[in-house]
């Protein structure tokens, strides 16, 4: 159905409703929300994201004194989907200017809220809190900036959820010692490899331009008024794997002044365009920790000097260590180094405690140690 309607019909829509059971006995509570997003599925979730906000900020709300509060509260958010499963669409549809809006009524259930808690606790334990390097380059009027806003905004969103997170300043004094210029794709490889070294799963990359407009009058008060895109990708360091992209395009902003070109201008015009931008890469990075929470990180051991029948082995080894947290193993073997990719529930830290036991000794020996990299060589007896 599509909304013609534009502010009235959604404020109609907008409200939530919550309904606690009479008896108190029952271990869930039903709501009524409006989910809002750039399509019909995104609206969805974002509706299932607001009935767990609504019916389980109480029960998570009681856990407020636990270590890491934060980042486990907003896995969970971003796992709203898996989480709130007894819900019925009401009313969905386009709304004016291009979004989606989804209405439901949910079930959420406290067992679920509680064994969802304590999972994301156990694996965080296990694994400890991803490190981020953020490096963003901004230019105002073709100048290249010296610090980064949109960078900076990114790295207090995520320090805040309680992300460990690595100062993009001295990833951009290395990248500048390099020559290397992280907003070109050519150079993502080196850009990756530095974040590696910092010891970040996960690496946000991009670039931010604001250029002069001209000026404006506004309420009355000249202002210089700039125009400007942003991009932003994420990869894990390890493998160089595209998470994910976004961009904002032909924003434009300012602030007072006379002057046509104004870097203050330029930087206001940056800060409020990086709002919206910000929240997307948050909710980004949210539902890649939420699905490695769920699924296991990969994790990869390359030996060299195997052969076939030792892969094969070594294999059977290493899905043997936990089934628990070893979710599944493949190999692929490249004249005579055999690398594997393993989802699991740990670290290479972790995983490398187990490959130096007695039961591995006669197979590998471990040379170098990566965040979720290992690599070793063929032991000959």
């Amino acid at each position: 159905m599509r909304c013609l309607v534009g502010r009235a019909c959604w404020s109609l829509m907008a409200a939530v409703y919550l309904t606690v059971p009479a008896t108190g006995l029952e271990d869930f509570v039903e709501v009524s929300v409006v989910g809002q997003g750039i399509s019909e599925d995104s609206a969805r979730h974002d509706a299932l994201r607001k009935a767990l906000e609504q019916g389980g900020g109480i029960e998570i709300s009681s856990r407020s004194n636990v270590e890491n509060f934060e980042l486990i509260r907003d896995t969970i958010y971003a796992r709203a989907d898996g989480i709130v499963t007894d819900y019925k669409i009401l009313d969905q549809g386009e709304m004016s200017g291009g979004a989606w809006y989804c209405k439901i009524v949910a079930k959420v259930r406290k067992d679920a809220i509680a064994s969802t808690w304590g999972e994301v606790q156990n694996v965080l334990d296990q694994i400890g809190r991803p490190g981020i390097a953020v490096y963003i380059q901004e230019r105002i009027d073709g100048i290249i900036q010296d610090s980064s806003i949109l960078e900076s905004q990114i790295e207090h969103r995520l320090l805040d959820a309680g992300f460990v997170v690595h100062a993009g300043g001295q990833l951009r004094a290395i990248a500048e010692k390099e020559s290397a210029d992280a907003a070109s794709a050519q150079n993502v490889a080196k850009m990756q490899a530095i974040a590696k070294d910092f010891g970040s799963q996960i690496f946000i990359t991009g670039s931010a331009q604001a250029d002069s407009a001209g000026v404006r009058t506004l309420v009355g008060q000249p202002t210089a008024m700039y125009n400007g895109d942003a991009m932003i990708k994420m990869y894990y360091t390890d493998t160089a794997e595209l998470l994910a992209s976004e961009s904002l395009a032909n924003w434009r902003g300012g602030a007072r002044g006379h002057h046509t070109l104004s870097p203050q201008a330029g930087k206001k015009a940056l800060e409020n365009a990086g709002k919206e931008l910000v929240e997307r890469c948050y909710q980004n990075v949210m539902k890649r920790w939420a699905t490695r929470i769920s699924a296991g990180g990969e994790l990869t051991l390359e030996v060299e000097g195997m052969s076939l029948v030792d892969a094969i082995k070594l294999k059977k080894k290493l899905k043997a260590i936990d089934p628990d947290k070893i979710r599944n193993v493949n190999y692929s073997m490249t004249k005579g180094i055999a690398k594997f990719r393993i989802k699991a529930k740990m670290t290479a830290e972790v995983l490398a405690e187990y490959l130096v036991e007695d039961q591995f000794a006669d197979l590998i020996e471990i040379v170098d140690l990566k965040t979720n990299r290992i690599q070793a060589k063929r032991v000959r007896n």
